[in-house]
């Protein structure tokens, strides 16, 4: 390009203890361009953008931005500085209203005589949130109303109203549905309109393709190159991330005899499931053996269905019953009954984000290992499962808070692997996750199914129902709209007409 760059990496270099998570990556992000980052989990990716966005201090090297260095000490001096970031996980505090969010650490120009003008505030909140298209999300409600993606909007609404000069997305389009998507794509094409920048992190090659200008490679927090996008596909994007040429068959191939309905043992059953505003009479089961698929669109309900069965839904109506009879009403239940469950929500329903991996793999399953329990023989058993899921770490005592997406997620199943969990309820399973570690739990579903276990994938990704299951159940405006079998000719399309 012949034009300066606008934010120009100089020596990058990040270590957590013995990790040396960023290697001296210098890169450069041009004004007007979309600039995707990509690579594996663990390759460096987020490391290096919350260095850049004051989410953690920088190791050594500099970021300079038009002409000037820059070294964010947080998150609300990055955005002065012009650098905004949406976060993967949910970057919202509960308690607070949407407008206290979206104006949090920046309440300075609401006060008057010290006093907040807190009117003015939702007002100026309302204004943003219309003008973004969002009028349905209210300034003055307590963001815990919302859900997972509401909230994620009104973090893009947050990270880009002052009109940042470079705004990071990071891995957000998987909380998001298409239209979601399209909403924060939108504002990512006006960003580049404006002769800013966006450093755009995602595990979807295609949709890296469709919305980047340019593409930089990580590998293990080395830098290893950056494309034109015009001159290559997925299959060549996914070789400069893994360094060999990927498989790209990771989806189950065989296709079981039945037509209707399988013949094996129904291990969980839910019949007339009720929660007011999300489902209404919601009946389904999960055979032995088999996977079964729940998809939809945003707000179809799906994901109450997961917590419903978990028996984490307390105004759920109607009933959830195991193969011996057990009715399950609570969680304790669940989990003394075999039933393991993943929320969409990783970072707030799924992990002790600020306790070790071993804390967060041993603590269903202390119960069981009986009543003299050692460090030795804790530490051991997490090591056990943490191996066995690979994750990327130090040590059994790192916090999972300092994983990445696809590590945190591995710990996520290795504590249910190590619960030796019958009934597998999973919500958004490979959401921000490489494609490496997508194909080694597909490998492991299919192997829980073999072992006769249940296992039921609730997903917003089609090809992932299509590719998994055994069964799926398409749901729309909280009721199961139509159940498709697994068969060679079933298309995205057969489900989409379901969803819509």
């Amino acid at each position: 390009m012949d034009t300066k760059p606008l934010l120009h990496a100089d020596k990058i270099d990040k270590s957590f203890g013995p990790t040396h998570a960023v290697k001296e990556v210098s890169l450069d992000f041009y004004p007007g361009e979309i600039h995707a980052l990509i690579g594996e989990n663990g390759s460096g990716k987020s490391t290096f953008t919350n260095m850049l966005t004051g989410i953690i201090p920088i190791g050594s090297g500099t970021f300079t931005l038009e002409g000037e260095q820059v070294a964010p000490r947080n998150q609300v001096d990055a955005n002065h500085h012009g650098i905004a970031i949406v976060v993967q996980e949910t970057g919202t505090l509960s308690g607070l209203t949407v407008a206290e969010n979206m104006f949090l650490g920046d309440e300075d120009q609401f006060m008057h005589h010290g006093v907040k003008d807190t009117a003015a505030m939702n007002r100026r909140a309302q204004e943003l949130l219309d003008s973004y298209g969002l009028g349905s999300i209210k300034a003055t409600t307590v963001i815990d109303h919302y859900g997972f993606e509401e909230r994620k909007l009104v973090e893009i609404v947050r990270s880009t109203y002052f009109d940042p000069k470079v705004l990071v997305v990071d891995e957000t389009t998987t909380a998001l549905s298409q239209s979601g998507r399209d909403k924060l794509f939108e504002v990512m094409r006006h960003v580049r309109e404006l002769g800013h920048c966006v450093i755009f992190i995602s595990h979807d090659m295609s949709e890296v393709l469709d919305m980047s200008d340019r593409i930089s490679i990580l590998r293990d927090g080395d830098y290893i190159t950056t494309v034109e996008k015009k001159d290559v596909d997925e299959e060549q994007l996914k070789t400069l991330m893994v360094g060999r040429k990927m498989d790209d068959h990771y989806y189950r191939t065989d296709y079981p005899d039945y037509q209707s309905l399988p013949e094996g043992e129904v291990a969980i059953k839910a019949e007339h499931l009720k929660v007011p505003g999300q489902l209404d009479d919601v009946s389904i089961c999960v055979h032995k053996g088999e996977i079964v698929g729940i998809g939809g669109l945003s707000e179809c309900g799906m994901h109450e269905v997961g917590k419903a069965l978990f028996g984490a839904s307390y105004d759920r109506e109607g009933t959830v019953t195991l193969s011996d009879g057990t009715e399950v009403n609570d969680i304790n239940t669940a989990i003394n009954h075999s039933i393991a469950y993943t929320s969409k929500d990783r970072d707030n329903e799924s992990l002790l984000i600020n306790d070790t991996i071993e804390d967060n793999i041993t603590l269903p399953s202390m119960r069981d290992m009986g009543r003299f329990l050692s460090d030795k023989r804790l530490h051991a058993f997490a090591e056990k499962f943490a191996e066995a899921m690979s994750v990327k770490m130090v040590g059994v005592d790192q916090y999972v808070s300092a994983l990445s997406g696809g590590n945190k997620q591995k710990v996520v199943l290795a504590r249910w692997l190590g619960k030796g969990s019958e009934i597998l309820i999973l919500d958004s399973p490979t959401r921000g996750i490489d494609i490496k570690v997508k194909a080694s739990i597909y490998s492991l579903l299919e192997k829980m199914r073999s072992e006769g276990k249940a296992v039921l994938i609730i997903s917003e990704e089609i090809m992932e129902l299509i590719g998994m299951c055994d069964r799926i159940y398409v749901m729309k405006d909280g009721k199961v709209n139509g159940e498709l079998t697994r068969r060679p000719d079933l298309t995205e399309q057969d489900l989409i007409a379901k969803m819509v």
